[in-house]
């Protein structure tokens, strides 16, 4: 499906709009399961949602809408949110699948100059319009798909001056498309080359100071950081954080993807919106994480692209009752990926997940990870009227298919994206 993202029908103004002759999964957590009402519809009023249940319990005032859609017995769902992606960024690293191909582990691949820091060399040597152009590329593709809210991280900079640009990059997105954009400073992703065997030195001189500026310009909502042996260590991450809540910052952490550093443990001890990766996550982590409310996010497009063979503790997250998302995590290397439909079957595939934690994973859960429950995630009063129109006979059809994309219309605060 191709759209026009800067064309929007429909809910103008101060008029009620309304979607009627719909089956909705409303995902809302007082319902069981995804929340599903038959015969349902859907007002929306000024930008935000005024009623979702059952068509004959519509409120009188609402029944007279200036605006109407019959969705003809389609579905519609809370719009989709990608919580975890590194959207903005130079360049690809196609060498390196081949070299993955050949038999290079990814920590071989980053210790010889590759991974993120081959991203680095490439995002350092483009302007914001460059970066821009190529950024909204991928971004269509997710918007295509149904998603509203996309969360794009820093992190292929390592210098004050290139992280600033690429959440710069990141705030005019959204001023490009019809979309939610929420940013995380990810300058403690990796250590340039400059103060290789310096890590605290590169925390002190860049990504401390860095972190003051992104506030200060208000680029950041969300501090994030990667806890792993090639990465940083959790003492190191702790000096992140502890900069981050000085200046009102939630966190967030890629934790327990290659190894097992306690990270998690970590990222739960400061409330941490969410910890991502976990495939080395133990008990000690995931119960930190219950007890923190903390999302666990779950990337199979990593775990697919790494070819890796350790599952996250899907069961264990389940059992100690951790609220799981999912997303792309669309990178250059490790996850190319801008399919978040492709993503979910992935979850179902390779990480044993069902219909509803999938489509949960997306929306509720993803909103959660960005500290964003109150404004998205599912149709509830009072919430942004971000929702997705389907051409689907049951909502599993999202997750089962392969490289079929179901939209009928999208709905961003009200608006109706042409396609």
């Amino acid at each position: 499906m191709t759209a026009n993202f800067n064309s929007t029908v429909g809910g103008q103004g101060n008029s009620i709009s309304l979607w009627y002759n719909a089956r909705l999964a409303t995902l809302a957590p007082t319902l069981p399961g995804l929340g599903i009402i038959e015969n349902g519809v859907v007002a929306v009023r000024d930008g935000k949602i005024a009623f979702a249940g059952l068509q004959e319990e519509l409120p009188g005032d609402l029944a007279m809408a200036g605006e109407r859609f019959d969705c003809a017995g389609r579905w519609i769902t809370p719009a989709l949110i990608d919580c975890h992606t590194h959207l903005v960024f130079g360049g690809d690293r196609a060498m390196e699948f081949e070299m993955r191909l050949n038999g290079a582990a990814y920590e071989e691949i980053s210790r010889a100059g590759g991974g993120i820091l081959s991203s680095v060399r490439s995002t350092r040597s483009l302007s914001e319009d460059e970066l821009t152009e190529q950024a909204l590329r991928r971004l269509d593709t997710l918007l295509g798909e149904g998603v509203s809210t996309v969360e794009i991280k820093s992190g292929y900079g390592l210098d004050i001056e290139t992280e600033l640009k690429m959440l710069r990059v990141a705030r005019r997105l959204a001023s490009s498309r019809p979309v939610r954009i929420v940013t995380s400073y990810l300058a403690a992703h990796a250590t340039p080359p400059e103060y290789k065997g310096r890590n605290r030195d590169y925390i002190a001189d860049i990504v401390l100071p860095g972190m003051e500026r992104g506030h200060a310009e208000g680029l950041i909502d969300a501090v994030d950081g990667f806890c792993e042996g090639i990465a940083f260590s959790v003492e190191e991450m702790r000096l992140v954080f502890e900069k981050a809540k000085a200046l009102g910052l939630p966190v967030k952490l890629h934790a327990e993807q290659l190894s097992n550093l306690g990270g998690a443990e970590l990222a739960a001890s400061y409330a941490a919106l969410s910890s991502d990766h976990l495939e080395y996550l133990d008990e000690a982590g995931a119960g930190a994480l219950a007890k923190a409310g903390t999302v666990a996010v779950l990337l199979p497009g990593a775990f697919y692209a790494l070819r890796e063979t350790r599952k996250p503790p899907v069961q264990m997250l389940r059992d100690l009752r951790v609220d799981m998302a999912l997303a792309t995590d669309c990178n250059p290397g490790t996850s190319p990926l801008t399919s978040i439909l492709l993503t979910m079957n992935m979850g179902a595939t390779l990480f044993g997940l069902t219909v509803d934690e999938c489509l949960t994973g997306t929306t509720r859960n993803a909103a959660k990870a960005l500290g964003l429950s109150a404004q998205t995630g599912t149709l509830e009063t009072g919430k942004s009227a971000d929702f997705t129109i389907w051409d689907i006979e049951r909502p599993a059809e999202l997750v089962y298919r392969i490289g079929f994309n179901p939209l009928h219309a999208h709905v961003f605060k009200g608006r109706t994206i042409k396609p």
